[in-house]
């Protein structure tokens, strides 16, 4: 089976994250084990997802890793033209959800895989499947701590999220957080003797955009990518029963997705001391005023150095000439941290068509991922690899 064929075989798996992807992760378990490749399946904790790690290659010494993710975000508000879970093809484009965000680079992978079975490769190729990517990089870290206890650790990771088949060294670390804000609650004719917690949390919301007003101006910048400094985003707030009950509580989920020179965990200390602040001067109103800040979730940047001997070996895949950075989040960020294993983020396709509806990827782009991969094979055929960087 070529690329494409193996893509419209994924599309038909909707694997949206909040259900299960081990349909798609059988028939990744039996197409490879129909050409002799063993999968290792390493399921969550409730039994309705897993990760897959297959060796192609000797066993004994570390290999190069074809890293994607499964999971796809929700078709639903969305106005498709085409069918989301089918693969349809028009003029030289590939229509389906997950086709760029990142089923395009799994099928190159496991065509790649299966190419791989039928050749003696002196350095292996390690295919690596996750799951829930898309709410957070949740998944992988299960596959990851397996990794950590194996004998090799891979020698390279390429995380075949979309850019262009351009070879990125970094993207930005997140870290996800929800402020509870407490008021007290009370009549609306008699709003002034209660303490509306929406009012904290626009109150706290100011704070946000001041910060990200002083990063803006006197942050750290890296002009690799294209918003240069570390961002501050609020994307929720839930609050309110009725219109002439005065709230209390609000709830604001917020994010800090920081360069590589930025740490997020002082810029979140420095918003809980505003925080506090504007606590302590509503707690005049009502001593129970309050605003509590939890991190709901974190995960890692990417800045692999752009000289080093991991990146100079995927530009001569490609035949790249230069690198950049991504916009949004990979798991490559955990591979590079957790494991010590040089990342770099290159595949087919465009986030700019990702998470919309009439997803696609291009056949042209599934080509050029394709050609990558039959280089790595011929090198992994050639050569036994010890990267040093």
């Amino acid at each position: 089976m070529d690329s494409i064929q193996i893509l419209e075989r994924l599309i038909a798996f909707p694997t949206v994250s909040r259900d299960s992807n081990l349909d798609l992760i059988a028939y990744v378990t039996d197409l490879l084990a129909a050409h002799g490749i063993i999968c290792q399946i390493i399921r969550s904790p409730d039994g309705h997802k897993a990760n897959l790690f297959a060796t192609i290659g000797p066993t004994d010494a570390p290999g190069i890793m074809l890293s994607g993710h499964t999971d796809v975000v929700p078709v639903e508000g969305q106005n498709w033209t085409l069918p989301a879970f089918e693969m349809s093809e028009r003029d030289g484009k590939l229509y389906g959800r997950g086709t760029a965000d990142m089923k395009g680079f799994v099928a190159c992978a496991l065509a790649a895989c299966l190419k791989a079975s039928k050749m003696t490769l002196r350095t292996p190729l390690h295919l690596a499947l996750s799951y829930d990517e898309e709410i957070g990089c949740i998944g992988v870290h299960s596959l990851i701590d397996m990794l950590a206890t194996a004998p090799q650790r891979p020698l390279l990771c390429i995380v075949g999220e979309p850019t262009g088949m351009q070879v990125a060294t970094g993207h930005k670390g997140k870290l996800a957080a929800r402020a509870i804000c407490r008021g007290r609650e009370g009549h609306s004719a008699l709003a002034p003797l209660a303490l509306n917690a929406i009012h904290l949390g626009c109150d706290f919301v100011s704070a946000l955009r001041r910060e990200q007003d002083r990063l803006a101006r006197d942050g750290t910048r890296d002009g690799d990518y294209d918003i240069p400094y570390t961002t501050v985003h609020v994307g929720r707030m839930n609050a309110g029963v009725a219109l002439n009950i005065v709230p209390n509580l609000c709830q604001l989920d917020f994010e800090i997705r920081n360069v590589a020179a930025d740490n997020p965990q002082e810029i979140l200390d420095g918003l809980r001391k505003e925080a506090s602040r504007i606590a302590a001067e509503a707690s005049a109103i009502a001593p129970e005023a309050a605003i509590d800040i939890d991190i709901t979730n974190t995960y890692p940047g990417l800045d692999t150095p752009a000289n080093s001997q991991a990146v100079a070996f995927v530009k001569s895949l490609t035949g790249a000439n230069n690198t950049i950075k991504v916009a949004f989040g990979t798991e490559g960020g955990l591979f590079s941290r957790d494991l010590g294993t040089p990342t770099v983020v290159c595949g087919p396709g465009s986030m700019a068509q990702g998470h919309k509806p009439d997803e696609f990827v291009s056949a042209e782009q599934m080509r050029r991922c394709d050609d990558m991969l039959e280089k790595l094979l011929e090198q992994l055929s050639d050569h036994q690899f010890k990267l040093r960087d």
